[in-house]
């Protein structure tokens, strides 16, 4: 983008200035510890966890009634990102190396539900995991491996990993390379942006931002590859679109036939412009952003962010906003939010049959939950359900599973328990969650 469309947008923007009208969804309105569906839609009650469900004692989280959690695997390392192949092996990619691997093979062999078997290999440690195309995907912070699926009774890969992608830019923050597959051989690769709100000095109060920003050339967007070759590198992937501040959550809907992901929002207005905004509402703005994956849409960071509470996209303070004025149209709407700072880390599309009908196509969100809403309680630390129908939300949101942080009320993140991460759909239909803090897995399955 040019400097001098990027001016004429702001300032067309700043001309149209107004107070925002509430015009979103139903879930903007919901507080952060909504856990119903919203009654305007009721699409997924079943999947709805309600009030007075008890914690399970020895899973240590709660899930609605008619569904059973059990801890499948513990004390991993950081678990990120999980897969599990057709025959029940379940793959964990490991945030940082542990027992001499980046990844960590389960198998259960006696069918009760929990891994005997535990294999730890790989040489690199990151965030993605996935099997397509009988090879097992992984990712560093600067690159794509595949495993060839190990054969016979083997649980981990016989070789080493093959390149698929490399030569990925250095990051200072948002480095994890998510990724998902399309049904066409197309592999798509989050590239964070390496910032908050692009200011000229990052993280500093009233900084303003650099316009354009030059991190919108290599960051903040997703690049297109090729899944079935190697050796590929960076600048020869194509940007399939931009403005995204980091997206750690994406994966492909095969009814719809599109790409979808949740992207987490900017940081610390009140603590950036606190004559603009007030340390109740840095708490709650912006909205994390539930989307679908346009080729070549900007989805306007660091120029703007998504005020679910006024049902607007606002002009950031960092060029020129003031927390109402209402930014260009020409950037996309979110489908659906969700409350500021909850870090959406993983999206699951369910297409199995294990779990009720109202969960078919439906999208499962885990949500790593916040840092930054002190003085206020610390928000999010679940997984929450989306009904779908092809391709758009057929409801409002509702939390599936919460209770990993093992406290009432959390006033750092650091004291969580648990934290959800990874989510991944099982053979028979189970949802395996991973936990970041210790490394359990836990297998969500329905009793009905």
């Amino acid at each position: 983008m040019s400097a001098d469309r990027h001016s004429q947008r702001i300032t067309r923007g700043r001309a149209r200035h107004r107070t925002a009208k509430t015009t979103l969804w139903a879930s903007a309105m919901l507080g952060p510890l909504a856990l119903a569906s919203n009654a305007a839609f009721g699409q997924a009650d079943s999947l709805a966890l309600s009030d007075d469900t008890p914690l399970d004692e020895d899973a240590g989280i709660r899930v609605p009634a008619g569904f059973d959690a059990k801890v499948f695997a513990d004390d991993l390392g950081r678990a990120r990102h999980v897969a599990v192949r057709d025959n029940g092996d379940v793959y964990v990619a490991l945030r940082e190396r542990a027992e001499g691997g980046g990844i960590v093979a389960l198998r259960d062999e006696d069918g009760d539900g929990a891994a005997e078997r535990t294999e730890y290999f790989g040489e690199h440690a990151g965030t993605g995991m996935a099997i397509h195309e009988g090879f097992l995907y992984a990712s560093s912070d600067s690159a794509i491996y595949r495993y060839p699926l190990p054969e016979g009774d083997a649980l981990v890969p016989e070789s080493g990993p093959e390149t698929v992608v490399e030569g990925f830019p250095e990051q200072r923050s948002h480095a994890s390379k998510a990724f998902a597959f399309d049904d066409s051989g197309n592999l798509y690769v989050n590239v964070g942006a390496p910032s908050n709100a692009c200011q000229a000095d990052d993280r500093t109060l009233g900084s303003p931002g650099q316009e354009p920003c030059p991190l919108l050339e290599d960051h903040a967007g997703i690049r297109r590859f090729d899944a079935s070759k190697t050796d590929q590198t960076f600048a020869a992937g194509q940007r399939f679109l931009t403005g995204t501040r980091n997206i750690v959550a994406l994966d492909w809907n095969p009814e719809a036939g599109a790409l979808y992901f949740a992207m987490h929002g900017r940081d610390q207005l009140h603590d950036l412009f606190p004559d603009l905004y007030t340390v109740e509402q840095s708490a709650e703005l912006p909205a994390e952003e539930l989307h679908a994956a346009r080729e070549g849409a900007d989805y306007g960071w660091p120029y703007t962010y998504w005020d679910h509470q006024a049902g607007a996209r606002i002009v950031a303070p960092e060029y020129g906003g003031d927390g109402e004025t209402v930014a260009e149209e020409e950037y996309q709407v979110p489908l659906l939010t969700f409350p500021g700072h909850w870090a959406p880390n993983d999206l699951l599309f369910y297409t199995a049959e294990g779990f009720p009908a109202e969960a078919q196509g439906g999208a499962f969100i885990a949500f790593h939950g916040s840092w930054n809403r002190a003085p206020l309680p610390q928000r999010g630390y679940n997984v929450v359900f989306v009904p779908f129908e092809g391709a758009e939300p057929a409801g409002d949101w509702s939390v599936f599973a919460d209770g990993f942080t093992g406290a009432e009320v959390l006033a750092d993140s650091d004291d969580a328990e648990h934290r959800p991460m990874g989510l991944a759909q099982g053979p028979d239909g189970a949802l395996y969650i991973t936990d970041s803090v210790r490394g359990r897995v836990w297998r969500v399955t329905h009793e009905g």
